[in-house]
């Protein structure tokens, strides 16, 4: 049986058309991809992304857990501050990429969806193997999580708080109310555009907090997102989705996150990726934007001169480019920016230039 949001008929009620994700039924979108796409990157867009996870580690020695099981040193991140990382297995593959959250002496690492049982069951084992004082607790049934994203997102959220949202800085993350409700509210975000975060307990406050905030929102235009548009958006700036980038077992090299690496500390997998990085013979996460009709999607084989190099993780048709985008494994051989490479789409190939990252720039929306 799939899993609701606590705010469920909420969406219903909003005009939500509804999707299957990772065992969620979530809002797949309200009115067009389209159009809520182009909202967050011009102005701002409230998402609920529940099917999101929430997993407390508490205990003397959290920080060292932490440290052990992902490739960030969790000694480094200040109090109320947050860090991108990732969750590796022995053999350096990843098991989840997570933000984790310092908050006082408790931390919060959010998992993705469907994975809250499988990080807090990894975490609570090497917390045992490694004799750490520390225990991972998933709490993902007393959340909901709210996204509010674009670059009037502050701007909304600013008339709900007396807390100056100026003061939060990118990654940082604080308890505040909102609305009068106190929520864990955190500066990250999946578009690329300016965004806040808000952690609720318990759920049944949820509905009012999502109310307040399109109310606060009017003025900016702002609707409800659903998960296609919050898709479409991520790929445009490249970043990685889970079930897609990481299907089958692959690295942090592997998926261009080296920089998340905090070497100067010891952590599971890292003598695996230490010998891949010295051999440098792996794929390499690569983005393409096609310079012909067609639009890719996953398993997609990527080939040069008929040779297969690659393989397609993620792609779509960008809303605001207008053409096929596409993020996919490409051999270290024939990923040099603006190569040209075929994409295999319906059993024809599709010509499609290697780009840097983002696909869509920061800037596109003061552009167009």
């Amino acid at each position: 049986m799939l899993i609701k949001s606590p705010i469920h008929s909420l969406h219903k009620k909003l005009g939500a058309r509804f999707t299957e994700f990772a065992g969620f039924e979530m809002p797949i979108q309200y009115n067009s991809i389209k159009d809520e796409h182009l909202t967050v990157r011009k102005s701002v867009g409230l998402f609920d992304v529940s099917h999101m996870s929430n997993v407390w580690i508490t205990g003397d020695d959290a920080e060292d857990l932490i440290s052990l099981t992902t490739v960030e040193d969790a000694s480094k991140i200040g109090d109320c501050m947050s860090q991108y990382t990732a969750v590796l297995r022995e053999d350096g593959t990843v098991i989840d990429d997570t933000i984790f959250m310092h908050l006082g002496n408790k931390h919060m690492i959010i998992p993705n969806a469907g994975m809250a049982e499988t990080v807090t069951k990894w975490l609570n084992k090497k917390a045992e193997e490694y004799k750490i004082c520390a225990t991972a607790e998933n709490v993902s049934k007393d959340y909901v999580i709210l996204a509010i994203q674009g670059p009037k997102s502050r701007d909304a959220l600013q008339k709900l708080t007396d807390i100056d949202l100026k003061t939060v800085g990118f990654f940082g993350c604080q308890y505040m109310d909102i609305g009068g409700i106190n929520c864990i509210v955190s500066h990250t975000g999946y578009t690329g555009e300016l965004g806040f975060e808000l952690q609720i307990t318990p759920t049944n406050l949820a509905e009012e907090v999502f109310r307040k905030i399109l109310d606060a929102g009017k003025e900016y235009g702002i609707k409800p997102i659903g998960l296609g548009a919050r898709d479409t958006l991520r790929l445009e700036k490249s970043f990685i989705l889970a079930g897609n980038e990481f299907k089958g077992g692959r690295t942090p090299l592997e998926a261009i996150m080296s920089w998340t690496i905090n070497w100067d500390h010891n952590f599971i997998g890292k003598e695996a990726i230490l010998k891949q990085k010295e051999k440098g013979d792996y794929e390499r996460l690569t983005n393409l934007i096609c310079i012909e009709k067609g639009i890719p999607r996953p398993n997609c084989e990527i080939k040069k001169e008929g040779k297969k190099v690659g393989i397609v993780t993620s792609g779509t048709l960008s809303p605001c480019l207008n053409v096929g985008i596409a993020m996919g494994y490409v051999h270290p051989d024939f990923r040099v920016k603006d190569s040209i490479l075929e994409i295999i789409i319906r059993d024809k190939p599709v010509k499609a230039k290697v780009v840097k990252p983002p696909i869509v720039p920061k800037d596109w929306a003061q552009q167009n």
